[in-house]
This record gives C-alpha cells, sequence and structure tokens, in this order.
C-alpha cells in the first residue's frame, strides 16, 4: 500500500501561464521512498491510479493559517460557525473558501486552514479523474519540521520564480511567491522570521548557490531539502481541506462504480435461487396435495360411511389392528401379545417372582422390579429371551422396565 505525496505550485504561478510541473513521492506504508520525481499533473494518471491515497501539499501561499478562538461546539455547528470566525480573517467572501478547523488547545484556540474553494475543486477533481482512491489536501507550510523557539523555512524553485514557504510554530505559517533573487528572496525571509534562529531547506543546487550568502546573515542554517521530512511532517498536519469538499464521498462514488456490476449480478443469482426454490416449494406442494387426495379416495372406497377425523394412513393402521383384534389375531404391540412373550421370557430365569407392578401404555409394557431381585446377569439373560422373540427392553431408570417390540422407538 502506497501514498503519492505532490507538491503543487501556487495559483500565481499557474495564472502567470508558466509551465507546470509538481514534484511527487511516492511513499510505503512504512515511510521508505519508492520514487520520486517531476512531472505536470496531467502526467502522473497511472501513479496516482495506483496509490492507496494521494494527500496533496497545497502551496503555503493559497493557504491561510488563522488563530481563531472558538466556543467548544460539535463537528457540525463548528463547521458551520467557521465563515463567520475567520470572516475578519481573509478577504473575499468566506462562503467561496474551504475550511478545516484543528484541535482547540488549552485556551480553546485553533488552527483554521482557508483556501479559495475553486481552485482547490479543479485540483481534486482532477485527481479524482485520474482515479485517485483518495484524496488528502494539506497546508505546505505544515510538511516542515517544527522546532520550538526556531522557524522552518523552504525556498522551492518553480517555473515562476521561488515559492517561500515559512513555518513560524506548531500551528502558524505562510507562503509567498518570490522573483528568483536569492539576495532578495534571504532578505524577504529574514524579515518575516525576525530575531528568531531560522533554518532553510533548499534542493542541493540551490543550497551551493546560497551559501555564500547566507553566511551574512545571522542565525541561519541551511539543510538539504528532502521528501522525508515532508513526509513526517504532513502526516501530523492534521488540516485535510479535501473533505470541506465532499472529495471522499467522490472516492467512494468511484469505489461503488467499480462494484456496481458485481453486485448487480449477485443480487440477479439470488433473485434467480429465490425464484426457483419458491417454483420448486409450489410444486411440491402440488404433489403432497394430490397424495393426500389421493389417500382421502382410497380410505372413502374402503370405508365408504366412515368419517375421515385424523389422517387416512393412520386412520386405515387403526381400523387394520381393530379388523385383526375381531378375527383374533393380536399385534405385536397389543397388551396380550406382549405380556404372553414377556411371561415366556420371564419363564428363563431362575427367579421369576421380581414384579412389583405391570402396566400396559403407548404401546408397551412397564414393568416395576422389586428391589435387589435381578441381577446384571439375569438382566441380559432377559434381553436375550426378549430379542429371540422380538421385543427389546430399556430401563429408563433403575428398577424400570419398558418391553416394546424391537425397533418401535419408544421413549425411555
Amino acid at each position: 500500500m502506497t501514498t503519492l505525496f505532490i507538491r503543487y505550485p501556487s495559483k500565481a504561478s499557474v495564472d502567470s501561464g508558466a509551465a507546470q510541473t509538481c514534484p511527487y513521492a511516492l511513499v510505503g506504508d512504512g515511510g521508505n521512498l519508492l520514487q520520486q520525481g517531476s512531472a505536470p499533473l496531467g502526467n502522473l494518471g497511472q501513479m496516482v491510479a495506483s496509490a492507496r491515497r494521494v494527500t496533496l501539499l497545497l502551496a503555503a501561499a493559497d493557504v491561510t493559517l488563522v488563530r481563531v478562538k472558538a466556543p467548544p461546539l460539535s463537528g457540525a455547528r463548528l463547521k458551520a460557525a467557521l465563515p463567520a470566525l475567520v470572516e475578519e480573517h481573509v478577504l473575499g467572501d468566506p462562503a467561496d473558501c474551504a475550511m478545516a478547523a484543528g484541535a482547540a488547545d488549552d485556551e480553546g484556540m485553533r488552527t483554521v486552514a482557508v483556501v479559495q474553494r475553486a481552485w482547490l475543486e479543479v485540483l481534486v477533481k482532477a485527481l479524482l479523474a485520474q482515479g485517485a482512491h483518495a484524496v488528502s489536501a494539506l497546508p505546505a507550510q505544515l510538511g516542515l519540521p517544527f522546532q520550538p523557539g526556531a522557524v522552518s523555512a523552504a525556498l522551492l524553485p518553480g517555473d515562476a520564480g521561488f515559492e517561500l514557504v515559512l513555518r513560524q510554530s506548531q500551528n502558524e505559517g505562510l507562503g509567498l511567491t518570490l522573483p528568483a533573487q536569492p539576495q532578495a528572496a534571504l532578505q524577504t525571509l529574514r524579515a518575516l522570521a525576525g530575531e528568531q534562529p531560522l533554518t532553510l531547506y533548499l534542493p542541493a543546487d540551490l543550497k551551493r548557490q546560497f551559501a555564500p550568502l547566507a553566511a551574512e546573515q545571522p542565525h541561519l542554517t541551511l539543510e538539504d531539502d528532502h521528501w522525508a521530512h515532508w513526509v513526517a511532517a504532513a502526516r501530523g498536519a492534521g488540516l485535510d481541506l479535501a473533505p470541506a469538499l465532499g472529495a471522499a464521498s467522490g472516492a467512494a462514488a468511484r469505489a461503488w462504480q467499480r462494484w456496481r456490476w458485481p453486485v448487480r449480478l449477485a443480487l440477479l443469482a439470488l433473485l434467480v435461487n429465490v425464484v426457483g426454490i419458491n417454483v420448486e416449494w409450489l410444486h411440491l406442494k402440488r404433489d403432497a396435495k394430490a397424495v393426500d387426495q389421493s389417500m382421502r379416495q382410497v380410505f372413502k372406497s374402503v370405508y365408504p360411511s366412515e368419517p375421515l377425523v385424523a389422517a387416512p394412513q393412520d386412520q386405515m393402521r387403526r381400523n387394520i389392528r381393530l379388523a385383526k383384534n375381531n378375527n383374533g389375531q393380536s399385534g405385536p404391540d397389543e397388551f396380550v401379545t406382549l405380556s404372553a412373550s414377556f411371561g415366556e421370557a420371564l419363564a428363563t430365569l431362575q427367579r421369576r417372582d421380581i414384579i412389583a407392578t405391570l402396566e400396559y401404555k403407548d404401546h408397551a409394557l412397564l414393568v416395576k422390579i422389586k428391589p435387589n431381585t435381578v441381577d446384571g446377569a439375569a438382566v441380559a439373560q432377559l434381553r436375550g429371551a426378549l430379542a429371540s422373540r422380538k421385543l427389546e427392553l430399556q430401563e429408563p431408570t433403575p428398577g424400570s422396565w419398558r418391553i416394546q417390540p424391537a425397533g418401535a422407538g419408544g421413549k425411555s
């Protein structure tokens, strides 16, 4: 997963008609630099689309950072109150600006970043059109390292001169577009920094050019400009202007566009399966109704004068059993059959006076045994005698037997 950092030149430089190139860096999640260079924004489409996130560092000259005191408000109410809070600090109509507020300090002061909405929309939409998955827009001045009691600055060479980036404190900074005149740029920088120690970050070629001039300036240190400190500081900036445009929802909409057809196909497959299941259920219901009707017709043909008060198969089975009983044929689960077979099996034991009670219930014999009258060997012998007569003995509780036809599935 990678993040593409892009430093975009100032709007004044673009308006001048100069050819625009953007320094960029492709960074891994661990902060390792994978690729860097400089190219027009329109030529970065492949890298923009492949990166997990694009972080746009807006020119410091285009973003105003103001410190305002705001009462404790919820996110939505603070967003609605920001135009009134910054009105006296910005030129023009605050309604034409996009704003992002930082966290409040102990005194209730917040840093608010303000940028021209139309300009920011152009840049963010250009990135989204190239396939950006997520876009952040940060003030470039908060991408410089911060040292308490000192000022950090950078002079970035552009197509229309120098772009000055200045960070005066943790939450304050500014930017200017200057002519490509080293001596005048250093004097302007020194005037803005005052008497505070100043660290100036420069590309290697500019550093060699500025070194003799910097020696004449007090408390001025020159350092090499590289992407490492921009990336580290930008990740902790905390003032993302892109959400003020709804850019996140735009990226989400693009993600939904990619999933639109797979979701439609999944819903279609689900619909086909639901319809198929319901059609099969209707067929089975129709078949079941036909079978039930056929069984009722068979029952009525055999017993035309008997009302059908139960399921046809159950009532037919009961009638057959009653007919057998009337003809002297008892079923295997009748009391007479069960008691006779149990008596025959009991005769195989040495001791036969073991029965305390005998009851017939639910087509089974329920027998309670006198205490201490049978042992395990006798029970095993009785089970074998009953098995030879196609009966089984269950013992739901100690001393209680249930005797029924084998495979009848009686409850224990």
